[in-house]
C-alpha cells in the first residue's frame, strides 16, 4: 500500500452525546407537538422524502419531521436515545444482530414495537421473514432490496475506452485504463467509516462464498475462522486494488460524499457502493447515465457473486408517545404503493415484491444475479454481534494507515466474532 495514503488515523465513530438533529432533514428529531418523528439513513434521503410527500397528500392533517444521518451515527445514538426516551417514532433499524441498531440487538432490549398486525406483515416473503421477525413476531418493515456492487458512469467508462469486466484480471486492466485516461477506476471514501467494508464485502462475495455457501452457518457453529477463510483472499484482493492504484489518492482523507461527487464530475469512473448511491449521484448529476455491475474476484467468470439484501428496514418505538400514526406510517411503508415510491427512485428493488413495479434498468446485474441464486446476503447481517461490524471498520481503517497488516485484522475479526 502506497506509504503515502497514511497520513490520517483512524476516525472515531461519531460521540453518542451528538444530536441527530444536527444532520438536517426537515425537522428536529426532538419534537413534541404531535408531529410524528421519523430517523432515517442519509442514502435513502430520497426515498424517504417521496414515500413522507405522498403519505402527507393522504394524511393533510399530519405533521412529519425526518431527520437524515449516516449510518456510524445512527448506530452510535440510536440505542441511546431509546434507552433515555428522546428517540424517534419510526426510525432505520438493520437486519440480524451485527450493529448496535439491529433488529435483533433493539428487540432484545424491549425497543421495538410488535408489527404483527399490520397488513404488509402477512405480505414478506420466506426468504426476507428473517430480516423482520424475531420468533413468530414482526418487528420491522422491511423498505428495500439493495445490492453491493460497482456504479459506474457509462460516460467515464466511454472515455477511458473501458468495458465492463468479467474477471479479476480485466478488472485490474480496467484500473490502468483509468489511470492512463486521467482518473481512478472507484473513489473510495473510507474516512467515513461504514465505507470501509463495502470492497471487501463485494470480493468476499465470490472468495468466500461461491465456493462455501454455508460459511456463515459453519462460523456460528465454530468450524470457520475468518482466518482460514476466502476473507484473506478478498482482503489480498482488497489491498492489491490500493496499490494497483484502482482507488482514491488518499482514501482516508476522502469522505463518502467526496466519493460521490468524484463519480458526479468525472474524477471516478465509479464507486463500489450500494445500489441506493445511485440516486445520491444522479442527485449531484442528472445527466450522468448510470450502471452497475457485480465485482469479479476471480478468473473464473460463472464463480462472481454479489451480495444482495434487505438494505433498508424501519422499526417503530416501544414507547413512541405517537404510535398510532407511527403504526400508520409503518402500514403505509409495507403497502405496494409505498414500497414502490421508496424504490422508484432509489436503484434498488422493493423488498416485499409485487407486479406494479418495475425496475431501473440499473438493477438488470442483482436482478441477474438474484434469479440466478448468485447473491449473498450483507456479511454484517449474519454476525452474531455488533462488535464484528465496528472491529471491521477499525481494522480496514487500520490496514490503509499501515498500523497493520491482513493477518492482525483477520485475527482482530475471529476475536470480535468470538466475543458473541
Amino acid at each position: 500500500m502506497r506509504t503515502s495514503r497514511c497520513v490520517r488515523a483512524t476516525v472515531m465513530v461519531t460521540s453518542l452525546a451528538m444530536s441527530l438533529s444536527a444532520c438536517g432533514g426537515s425537522g428536529s428529531a426532538a419534537t413534541d407537538d404531535g408531529t410524528l418523528k421519523i430517523t432515517a439513513n442519509i442514502t435513502d434521503r430520497s426515498a424517504m422524502k417521496t414515500v413522507v410527500a405522498a403519505f402527507e397528500r393522504e394524511n393533510q392533517q399530519v405533521k412529519i419531521a425526518v431527520t437524515y444521518a449516516d449510518t456510524d451515527q445512527l448506530q452510535s445514538t440510536l440505542p441511546a436515545q431509546l434507552s433515555s426516551g428522546a428517540a424517534p417514532d419510526v426510525f432505520t433499524v438493520w437486519p440480524g444482530y451485527g450493529n448496535p441498531a439491529a433488529v435483533r440487538t433493539l428487540e432484545s432490549a424491549g425497543r421495538l414495537a410488535d408489527l404483527s398486525g399490520l397488513e404488509f406483515a402477512r405480505s414478506v416473503p420466506e426468504d426476507t421473514k428473517w430480516v423482520t421477525r424475531v420468533g413468530d413476531a414482526t418487528y420491522a418493515v422491511p423498505a428495500n432490496y439493495s445490492g453491493i456492487g460497482a456504479i459506474y458512469s457509462k460516460k467515464a467508462m466511454r472515455d477511458i475506452g473501458g468495458t465492463t469486466p468479467e474477471t479479476w484480471d480485466e478488472l485490474l486492466q480496467l484500473c490502468d485504463k483509468a489511470k492512463a485516461g486521467g482518473k481512478v477506476l472507484f473513489a473510495l471514501g473510507i474516512e467515513t467509516p461504514w465505507v470501509t467494508q463495502l470492497a471487501d464485502y463485494a470480493l468476499a462475495a465470490t472468495t468466500v462464498y461461491a465456493g462455501h455457501p454455508k460459511f456463515a452457518t459453519e462460523m456460528g457453529d465454530g468450524r470457520a475462522t475468518f482466518a482460514d477463510s476466502g476473507w484473506r483472499e478478498a482482503l489480498e484482493k482488497y489491498v492489491e486494488l490500493d496499490e494497483r492504484d484502482c482507488f482514491s489518492s488518499d482514501p482516508l482523507g476522502t469522505s463518502y460524499e467526496t466519493s460521490i461527487q468524484d463519480v458526479a464530475e468525472g474524477r471516478a469512473v465509479g464507486v463500489i457502493q450500494v445500489a441506493s448511491s445511485t440516486s445520491a449521484i444522479t442527485a449531484t448529476a442528472p445527466e450522468l447515465q448510470l450502471d452497475m455491475f457485480a465485482v469479479p474476484a476471480s478468473n473464473n467468470a460463472a464463480q462472481t457473486h454479489m451480495p444482495g439484501a434487505v438494505s433498508a428496514a424501519y422499526g417503530v418505538n416501544s414507547d413512541s408517545d405517537n404510535k398510532e400514526l407511527a403504526m400508520k406510517f409503518a402500514e403505509f411503508l409495507g403497502s405496494d404503493t409505498g414500497q414502490n415510491l421508496y424504490n422508484q427512485d432509489s436503484g434498488t428493488l422493493p423488498a416485499i415484491p409485487n407486479d406494479r413495479f418495475t425496475a431501473d434498468p440499473v438493477l438488470k446485474e442483482l436482478v441477474a444475479h438474484q434469479k440466478a441464486g448468485t447473491t449473498v446476503p450483507f456479511m454484517d447481517q449474519l454476525w452474531p454481534n455488533p462488535q464484528v461490524q465496528q472491529e471491521h471498520f477499525i481494522q480496514i481503517q487500520k490496514l490503509f494507515s499501515g498500523r497493520t497488516d491482513i493477518d492482525g485484522v483477520l485475527a482482530a475479526l475471529d476475536e470480535a466474532y468470538q466475543e458473541g
